[in-house]
């Protein structure tokens, strides 16, 4: 992420980043798929009891949020632009060296949890946060009170302990940030925290008594792909990179291309190892070994050292 010190202090002052920005409309867009279930926390906790299941961080099971928030975005400039006239602009979703969540909790969004999300009353924190710089004076909106009062659930759920304290993540544990934006070698110490995590982590926020409130999408872009969950860590460390290319079509997952795809899940087969042996996951992890790159080959070699370390102790994080 040196695209943030890159930036430098750009990132807090928008006018900096954007010449001539006077203010910023921030927004927010729900994307838990229409048809989550009721008890869906639990349903998702339980996937990371499978050890042999690859599990995919919820947002990341549909498609790609960039387009979709960065599209309705646009739409709300034009409608603007109707009624005041042309204007200046530029919409933002993840896309730049913007403090979303900075901006979303100033402008009334919702307050930063002690996991460092932003989190709504009515609505969690299962959504996605997009933003408009503006060359016109609007009036302002005012922060809310937090409400996290003494509960520490996010801290205490988290796998790797990245939230070293109320309000603190750091990064370089975040089994996100791990598994999505680190390009190199997942910490040795940190690999048998992740469990069968392949793509992101969303325990912080599953078990955030606030997320019974989170909203259904009523969009069918958020709505589950086929084949992106409940699947066997072993099928999707097959896939050759076009099948990687083909699945992850129009999902966020496709950004981190299929060597680190490869990483992921050898780190997780390696924990599914350590838990139980299974000869056709060793197998197929000994017959990727001729072909693997580098970074991909010394994660594979530490996948299978651990069935050789002990057989038949450990537990799913």
């Amino acid at each position: 992420m040196a695209y943030m010190a890159a930036h430098g202090l750009r990132r807090a002052r928008p006018a900096e980043l954007v010449p001539g920005t006077v203010s910023v409309i921030t927004a927010r867009m729900d994307y838990l798929p229409a048809h989550t279930p009721e008890g869906w926390q639990a349903l998702e906790f339980e996937r990371l009891q499978r050890p042999d299941e690859a599990v995919v961080s919820v947002y990341a099971r549909g498609r790609d949020y960039h387009k979709v928030l960065r599209s309705r975005l646009q739409k709300l400039a034009d409608r603007m632009a109707q009624h005041i006239g042309p204007f200046g602009y530029r919409a933002f979703t993840d896309s730049a060296p913007v403090l979303e969540a900075e901006l979303a909790a100033r402008s009334g969004q919702g307050w930063r949890g002690k996991h460092t999300l932003v989190l709504n009353r009515e609505a969690g924190s299962m959504f996605f946060l997009g933003e408009i710089y503006v060359d016109v004076a609007l009036p302002e909106s005012g922060p809310v009170s937090g409400h996290c009062g003494s509960c520490t659930s996010c801290i205490d759920v988290c796998p790797t302990q990245a939230i070293i304290a109320p309000y603190l993540l750091d990064a370089r544990r975040c089994i996100s940030y791990l598994t999505i934006e680190h390009a190199g070698p997942i910490p040795l110490e940190l690999r048998p925290l992740m469990g069968n995590r392949i793509y992101g982590c969303d325990d912080c926020q599953l078990i955030c008594p606030w997320n019974k409130f989170a909203q259904r999408s009523a969009l069918p872009d958020f709505d589950e792909r086929k084949g992106l969950s409940g699947q066997q860590l072993v099928s999707m460390y097959q896939w050759s990179e076009a099948e990687f290319l083909s699945h992850t079509e129009g999902t966020p997952i496709r950004r981190i291309g299929h060597e680190r795809w490869q990483r992921n899940i050898a780190v997780a087969m390696g924990n599914a190892l350590r838990i139980r042996p299974d000869w056709v996951m060793r197998a197929a992890l000994q017959q990727s070994l001729a072909r693997a790159s580098a970074l991909v080959h010394e994660h594979v070699q530490w996948a299978l050292e651990q069935v050789l370390d002990d057989e038949s102790s450990g537990k799913v994080q």
